[in-house]
């Protein structure tokens, strides 16, 4: 079958590890279900498979791709889970110490065919398009997990987006203003900042830039280059919620400031199925859809990386058959 996927890991080089060809036709094991890929949406994640971060070296070749949408073989369209889970476990799946995400152990989505355990398939709202869906397994569930799950942030309440242009970003602009958060936002240019203010966000700043008020929430997935400033911008008692670090994860933790104001930081990775599910069902009654930047065929997915590398984002990259 048609696949795109890392021959091999290459550190200082992800693009040299990148082959759009053919790879054998997927088993599918008890418990599992087959789908034939509609959409599948690009993440930082696969930039990190091809640089052979968090995957094994023995795992090579891998499909890439977590996230997809598609059709099940008795015409069923789904929304793909890319969190699996042990299955003796129960509970919070991005807690399990066994979990894995498509790409680390089982090859991904951006192929003619996926399988996933068919829990990690869900129905798919009408009204929300398969390139809509394919962004919704780690970006928009992510950006839900932070707000709604471990923010502890109310609606009315202020909230600061670090990077205003990325996918786990943008979703947390509009889910945001949907839900009813006054949303600011930073951005490194005039178009990021614009962008910004077209999904949602009450205002906007330059990255760095002195705020008129401290806020309640920050959001980041930036990392090193705005740490410092996230820091300076929260209200004594606020929140910083973390899922990444693009630019570096060795900021200074400014500790005197954090038990000085009682700030909080909480991680956050991914979401569970129930949470999924959820924002599947937030999107259909807000109406509120994924800003995607750019749409490709499949066979152009190098376009779109070459896109992520350079950091030009607007929205989510997904990739179509």
């Amino acid at each position: 079958m048609f696949a795109v996927y890392a021959a091999s890991p290459q550190p200082d080089d992800p693009l040299a590890a990148l082959t759009v060809g053919t790879r054998p036709d997927p088993t599918v094991p008890d418990g599992w279900v087959r789908v034939s890929v509609k959409a599948a949406s690009l993440n930082m994640h696969d930039l990190w498979t091809l640089r052979g971060v968090g995957i094994k070296p023995d795992q090579f070749p891998m499909i890439l791709g977590c996230d997809g949408a598609g059709v099940l073989d008795d015409g069923t369209e789904v929304v793909l889970h890319s969190v699996i889970g042990a299955p003796s476990w129960s509970g919070d799946e991005t807690l399990d110490p066994k979990r894995t995400l498509l790409t680390e152990r089982h090859q991904g989505t951006f192929a003619d065919t996926v399988v996933v355990p068919a829990r990690n398939a869900l129905p798919k709202p009408e009204g929300l398009s398969f390139a809509e869906g394919a962004c919704m397994g780690t970006a928009w569930l992510t950006a839900y997990r932070m707000l709604f799950v471990k923010s502890e942030l109310r609606p009315g309440q202020t909230i600061l987006v670090q990077g205003s242009s990325g996918g786990v970003a943008t979703a947390l602009i509009q889910l945001g203003r949907a839900a009813g958060f006054r949303v600011w936002a930073t951005g490194r240019s005039e178009e990021k900042r614009a962008l910004a203010s077209e999904l949602g966000a009450h205002a906007t700043f330059e990255s760095g830039a002195r705020l008129p008020e401290r806020v309640d929430g920050v959001f980041e997935t930036v990392g090193k280059a705005t740490w410092s400033h996230s820091m300076k911008s929260l209200k004594p008692g606020g929140v910083i919620v973390v899922s990444g670090s693009t630019s570096g994860p060795d900021a200074n933790a400014e500790l005197q400031r954090l038990f000085f104001l009682q700030l909080r930081v909480v991680g956050s990775t991914m979401g569970t199925r129930d949470e999924l599910a959820d924002l599947l069902k937030f999107c259909a009654i807000t109406g509120v859809r994924p800003k995607i930047g750019t749409e490709l065929p499949m066979r152009q997915a190098e376009e779109g990386f070459k896109a992520m590398l350079a950091g030009e984002t607007a929205g989510k990259i997904v990739f179509t058959h």
